[in-house]
């Protein structure tokens, strides 16, 4: 293959699914900046692994990729006695409501603010292993299977992990 046929399918198989890849980076680092470094990185990686041959799920196989990236980033960046809880900013591609519901009154948009900044402070204080399937599920809108092989993990190990933390989200909303 030669890099006019790379760099066609880089853009045709990869490049839909970038905003997708960033948003589980940022998840998965806490920060933009580490984010836009690891997707970066993952985009190599992809490109590299163009010339493997056909990629049958793209968006599946680009969120694994980022995955692999962001844990090797962390592993290689952080202290292990660091516990990463994420930045707070808006969330823009993240957001939980709808955004041409605006709510009524300022007392309610200064509620709904409050519920999804605490929404999106559980979802980082989360363990890696939870945040990234609740991520790849109830953000990205991944299938159970998408998320197995994007994590390399049973299906029943995806569907454990959801439940499990989904449970923790419940806990950590409701003492607020």
């Amino acid at each position: 293959m030669n890099d006019a046929q790379t760099a066609r399918q880089f853009v045709d198989l990869v490049a839909p699914h970038l905003d997708d890849a960033f948003l589980l980076a940022k998840w998965l680092t806490g920060n933009r900046a580490d984010a836009e470094d690891v997707v970066q990185d993952a985009c190599v990686r992809a490109l590299g692994g163009l010339a493997g041959g056909a990629v049958e799920k793209p968006r599946a196989w680009l969120l694994a990729i980022t995955r692999n990236a962001a844990l090797t980033f962390i592993k290689r960046n952080r202290s292990k006695t660091i516990v990463a809880s994420g930045d707070l900013e808006a969330l823009e591609a993240a957001s939980f409501s709808d955004v041409s519901e605006r709510p009524a009154s300022p007392e309610e948009a200064l509620i709904a603010a409050a519920d999804t900044a605490a929404v999106e402070k559980a979802i980082a204080d989360l363990p890696t292993s939870y945040r990234e399937v609740i991520v790849m599920r109830d953000i990205n809108g991944l299938s159970y299977r998408e998320i197995s092989t994007a994590i390399e993990a049973p299906i029943g190990t995806v569907m454990s992990r959801l439940a499990r933390g989904r449970a923790m989200l419940i806990d950590k909303i409701g003492r607020r």
